[in-house]
């Protein structure tokens, strides 16, 4: 069972050399601001001697078993990433605001592709009337987990909401 409580990883990881390899998306069209704004993230998560271990998320991910809601996915989502080497100086408590701090430690924000989830992607749902503080979950590589095991990415009934969709490389 995970606890909510930092663990020095700089014990375990320590800063290494980093070759980034930029891949082209046929389905997207890559402009050179986001190819700045994804090396900027990533540098800045290597100048913050971060590195975050997908084999650990995902399998801290594979953990989760339960199969309903307790109400505490960015708080799963988090502890899974610390356990994989992420460390924040702050973070959002609300789902819908982890957007800015997935791409402090070196993801980038994508087109949705839940068609092709990759071991590690995360989406986010923005807050809605009925949910006030919307919804984050990762792909496992088996399938998608928050604080519970998912029947797939779309949790709520209302099938209006809007989704990002996050990638780290």
């Amino acid at each position: 069972m995970p606890y909510d409580q930092n663990v020095n990883m700089n014990d375990v990881y320590a800063p290494a050399q980093t070759n980034i390899i930029i891949r082209s998306q046929s389905a997207r069209n890559v402009t050179a601001s986001d190819i700045l704004s994804s090396k900027q993230a990533r540098e800045r998560a290597i100048s913050n001697h971060q590195r975050v271990d997908l084999e650990k998320f995902t399998g801290f991910l594979r953990n989760i078993t339960r199969q309903t809601s307790t109400q505490k996915c960015a708080k799963s989502i988090r502890i899974g990433l610390e356990s994989a080497g992420a460390r924040f100086k702050n973070h959002p408590v609300a789902a819908a605001d982890w957007g800015k701090t997935l791409t402090s430690i070196g993801y980038r924000k994508i087109n949705l592709s839940f068609d092709q989830p990759k071991k590690g992607d995360i989406y986010i749902i923005d807050r809605t009337a009925k949910n006030r503080y919307g919804h984050i979950a990762a792909y496992s590589g088996n399938g998608w987990v928050s604080d519970f095991k998912q029947s797939g990415y779309a949790v709520y009934r209302n099938q209006n909401v809007n989704y990002s969709y996050y990638r780290m490389d």
